[in-house]
């Protein structure tokens, strides 16, 4: 018989699919590929079940005959393992960035006169609404809470943005980019208590208060999936840590970032240019211990952050207290520097991973932003925060577009670099 292949990356099977089985049958012996969890949550969207409750939802379609992996959202190996006869997909994939797929498939075909045969796209009411409750689903918080502790383990390194409401949210959320032959998107989303405070026109000095910062996270979990880190700054007294930690475990979140800082907080990047206080290793280690002790899952994540190379108090010190900190019960240990090279940040990574090759580390490179993720990740990072770049790519465009109206009284000088309003409403999910 001839051979046919089809792949799927879903987590519920609807007539849609089975319109492809029905129609892939007629053309011969169905293969069906079932994407990977590290493929698909590199092209698509995070699974709600796992990989082998998804293959078993193939094996049980009618007409399938063979279930196999496919690793890569290309389909080069699949076709040079299988080289099957038909390669069948619904049109969907004609336009937008998925088409690079197709273009990869149909190249493929030609070199042996293989043939795609493409299926009208099933989406009617009923998809739609199978579609939508899979996305709600995912916002859900038992499932976006411990998609970070997911994501370490799948992903060489994971990519965080800031967002600082519901609309930067969506960028981080729908933004992915193709490039050759890989589609690339950010992993996970922070919520800046710097970003968070400039977008109301506040201090950094942790001057909104808790309530406010929810107020944010709820904006942002309402229109995304995506795993959020929250920025709690020193994390308060430890009496109201730990008020902190179980809201936000309840909530959703995947993780908190505290850093070993006491006082009025002053930005880390200052450096020792202002006067900023290290906590002592034994009270900060007591506010890691109380909020591990308060939490009821163990998906959400407590982040120990030290500023030891931002005070300039040296590589050792660092060190010492990343020990005492995981000792603590610290989930991960973020390590900060206000330097334009990474040779430190670097340095701390490679001893830190010399002694303990679990613990996850956190790197922010903001002032040494020319390292790479891959850099970063051969010295054992697991997750890059991108801490304020939407932020401070927003204000001087908005400032600009406002000088220039007052400028000529009117907007037409500045409409050549706005996003068309349809552009913004199409980013925006209607019911």
């Amino acid at each position: 018989m001839k051979k046919v292949y089809t792949c799927f990356c879903t987590d519920v099977i609807h007539e849609g699919h089975l319109n492809i089985i029905r129609e892939a049958r007629k053309y011969g012996d169905v293969t069906v590929g079932v994407l990977s969890d590290r493929a698909m949550i590199h092209y698509n969207r995070f699974p709600t079940l796992n990989f082998d409750s998804r293959v078993e939802l193939v094996k049980k379609i009618e007409g399938v005959s063979h279930v196999v992996i496919q690793n890569d959202v290309m389909y080069d190996d699949i076709i040079r393992e299988l080289h099957p006869d038909y390669i069948i997909h619904g049109s969907n994939w004609s336009k937008g960035l998925i088409k690079s797929i197709r273009n990869n498939v149909i190249g493929l075909l030609e070199q042996y006169g293989g043939e795609l045969i493409e299926v009208p796209y099933t989406y009617n009411e009923n998809v739609k609404r199978i579609d939508a409750q899979l996305k709600e689903k995912l916002a859900m918080p038992e499932y976006r809470r411990k998609r970070l502790h997911q994501l370490i383990k799948l992903r060489p390194i994971v990519r965080a943005l800031e967002v600082h409401n519901g609309l930067t949210g969506l960028i981080v959320e729908k933004t992915i980019v193709e490039s050759d032959g890989k589609f690339e998107q950010f992993d996970a989303m922070w919520i800046s208590s710097l970003c968070d405070s400039t977008a109301k026109g506040k201090p950094d000095i942790e001057l909104v208060d808790m309530t406010s910062r929810f107020r944010t996270v709820d904006d942002v979990m309402e229109v995304t999936t995506k795993p959020i880190i929250f920025d709690g700054d020193t994390g308060g007294l430890v009496e109201h840590f730990v008020y902190t930690v179980r809201s936000l475990e309840r909530m959703g979140v995947s993780a908190i970032i505290i850093e070993d800082k006491t006082g009025l907080k002053k930005n880390s990047l200052f450096g020792a240019t202002v006067e900023q206080t290290q906590d002592t290793i034994e009270h900060f280690c007591k506010k890691i211990k109380a909020g591990k002790k308060v939490q009821l899952t163990d998906d959400f994540m407590i982040i120990a952050r030290i500023e030891s190379l931002i005070l300039e108090k040296g590589i050792e010190d660092a060190i010492n207290r990343a020990r005492a900190y995981t000792a603590a019960g610290a989930d991960a240990i973020m390590i900060h520097s206000c330097k334009e090279e990474p040779d430190e940040i670097l340095e701390f990574c490679d001893l830190f991973r010399a002694e303990d090759t679990n613990t996850p580390l956190v790197v922010v490179p903001t002032s040494y932003n020319s390292v790479t993720e891959e850099e970063l990740a051969e010295h054992g990072v697991n997750i890059v925060i991108y801490a304020n770049q939407l932020t401070r790519s927003a204000f001087p465009a908005m400032r600009q577009t406002a000088r220039d109206i007052l400028t000529y009284h009117r907007a037409r000088e500045v409409d050549s670099r706005l996003l068309p309003i349809k552009n913004i409403l199409t980013l925006i999910d209607r019911l």
